[in-house]
């Protein structure tokens, strides 16, 4: 890169300072030099430059490609390299594999598919809260393990056919896995269990197919080849874990902006602003994905006057993207619903990679935020803001509790 004496920005595995992180990115250079748990990558902090890279066909997904791998600097020692070396799946390859993997999920989640499936979710939030208002009759209740954790897990779950009785499970094991206090021996064996239980999964519907995305994807013949066991299963591995992971963070998030800013709150209750401002603006300002791990450079790339070299490993740093002044304005760093529509942001990327689970996203946050404060209008929160801890997840921006107070 040509700015040898560039600070590097060493991420936090414990993510107590994410707003001042979040401050370095976007103030230093468009291509930022950062250190991911001891291994120096460069981060893509600026807005119109991720949105060319991430249609850049010398950026890749595949691992080979990476100079640190290749050298043995890098290996299946690293804590990080379970949420890169994850298996053969869409998120995976690129290219015409990756259209072929990625087509029959595309189908699964249609406008149609998301309206046929709305009542659902609509049913589901209403049965957590009531469980939420139960919980919370005499005082504080975990906004996030009552609610917003379990709606994401219970729609994606319907969507891939998971027995319901199996998401406290998955969602034990997947925490556990993006977690930096987990041992790194014990999060390869999380994967293990985890491609075991999928394997169970993809075996069950193949022979007995039910109307899901896993025995659709068991039947795809997109190609003219049908998709293996293996591409089955790290399609589903990935998609559980965005499905929910991604939901748990939007939904969260846009509640605690909205608390710390009561009149935006009053605006949107007295249906001044409109809820999707309310979804957009939290995806732009607190995004549920703080690093996307990663990208390979296949041959050098020409960044304004800084260069990705040839073998580089590049995270795409979508909360710094989000503060982008150039993109956003002065005010890039502030909440603000009531931002010139559409805030045209790019937290579920861009490009072949798009995130196929963005509509079901927003669809979910759509109907729950304005479904928890119709039902708890007084809602607050049980402690200071400040006192709120985000998980200690280097990819993921999300809270270990959200204790509240439903009557105020």
């Amino acid at each position: 890169m040509n700015c040898p004496h560039a600070q590097t920005v060493v991420i936090d595995p414990m993510v107590r300072d994410l707003d001042g992180e979040t401050e370095l990115l976007r103030t230093g250079e468009p291509l930022a030099r950062i250190e991911l748990l001891g291994v120096s990558v460069l981060a893509v902090t600026r807005h119109a430059d991720a949105r060319r890279l991430l249609l850049d066909q010398r950026l890749v997904k595949d691992l080979d490609a990476w100079g640190l791998w290749r050298s043995g600097e890098v290996t299946h020692a690293w804590p990080l390299i379970g949420m890169i070396d994850a298996g053969r799946s869409m998120f995976t390859v690129d290219g015409e594999e990756h259209r072929r993997l990625r087509t029959k999920t595309s189908q699964a989640l249609t406008p149609r598919r998301l309206e046929e499936i709305r009542p659902d979710i609509e049913r589901y939030t209403g049965e957590l809260l009531d469980a939420l208002a139960a919980q919370g009759e005499h005082g504080a209740v975990d906004l996030k393990s009552v609610f917003a954790q379990p709606l994401p897990m219970r729609v994606v779950g319907q969507l891939m056919g998971v027995d319901e009785a199996q998401h406290p499970m998955l969602t034990k094991r997947y925490k556990a896995f993006f977690s930096m206090l987990t041992p790194h021996e014990e999060r390869m064996a999380l994967l293990k269990e985890l491609d075991v239980f999928y394997e169970n999964l993809v075996r069950e519907k193949a022979a007995h197919p039910t109307d899901d995305l896993t025995s659709a994807l068991i039947l795809a013949d997109e190609g003219g080849e049908p998709l293996t066991e293996e591409e089955v299963v790290g399609n589903l591995k990935a998609m559980v874990a965005a499905g929910h992971e991604t939901t748990i963070g939007l939904i969260l998030n846009a509640v605690r902006a909205l608390l710390s800013h009561p009149a935006q709150l009053k605006a949107v209750l007295d249906g001044e602003v409109p809820w999707e401002a309310v979804i957009e603006e939290t995806l732009r300002w607190d995004t549920p994905t703080t690093h996307l791990l990663m990208r390979f450079a296949t041959e050098d790339i020409q960044v304004g006057d800084q260069t990705i070299p040839e073998g580089e490993g590049v995270v795409i740093s979508y909360r710094a993207i989000g503060w982008d002044t150039a993109q956003h304005g002065d005010r890039a760093h502030e909440f603000d619903i009531t931002r010139p529509a559409p805030i045209r942001h790019m937290t579920f990327g861009h490009g072949p990679h798009i995130c196929p689970g963005a509509a079901l996203s927003r669809v979910e946050a759509g109907i729950a935020l304005p479904a928890l404060f119709g039902r708890f209008p007084h809602l607050r929160l049980a402690i200071p803001d400040e006192e709120l801890r985000k998980l200690p997840v280097m990819t993921q921006n999300d809270t270990e509790s959200f204790p509240v107070l439903l009557h105020g």
